[in-house]
């Protein structure tokens, strides 16, 4: 076998069709697009329709609520705040607040708050003062010998 007589199976390989390339072509002009209307041009796409069929979002039920003004919280595990502590990111002497994780780079925005879950192991003594905290996470930083302090979300703004 030479790198002359390689070629594929047949039928594995099926010439690209040249929509619009003169009347010679069978596919010219219109490009099997038809006469004029919304679906003849470019850049149309009729998404979700099914062509008069009861479209599938419509036929399937809808089920719960989703509410208005819910608030999303910045989440953070206690075994993080430890490792910036021991890694020396964070001053675990001083109070810990929102401001200072954020600054520490543990926290990238507030949202609506910062909470505190209780993933991880706390071995130092933290003063924290956060807007929202897992009871796990307060029963966790003060076994410790901490204290986890839960502002309101209006205090945080």
């Amino acid at each position: 076998m030479k790198l002359n007589e390689l070629h594929d199976n047949d039928g594995a390989t099926k010439k690209r069709k040249r929509v619009g390339r003169g009347p010679g072509s069978g596919t010219g002009k219109m490009g099997g697009r038809g006469i004029k209307g919304q679906k003849s041009r470019s850049g149309v796409a009729i998404n979700g329709y099914e062509g008069g069929q009861m479209p599938i979002y419509q036929r399937l039920p809808k089920r719960g609520f989703t509410k208005p003004n819910r608030k999303s919280y910045a989440v953070v595990n206690l075994g993080l705040i430890q490792k910036f502590i021991d890694a020396k990111k964070i001053d675990g002497s001083a109070a810990i607040t929102e401001d200072v994780l954020i600054s520490s780079g543990l926290v990238r925005r507030k949202l609506d708050g910062i909470r505190v879950l209780a993933k991880g192991d706390v071995t130092s003594k933290l003063d924290l003062q956060v807007t929202g905290a897992s009871k796990s996470a307060v029963e966790a930083v003060e076994k410790a010998g901490g204290s986890l302090t839960v502002t309101p979300a209006a205090a945080a703004e």
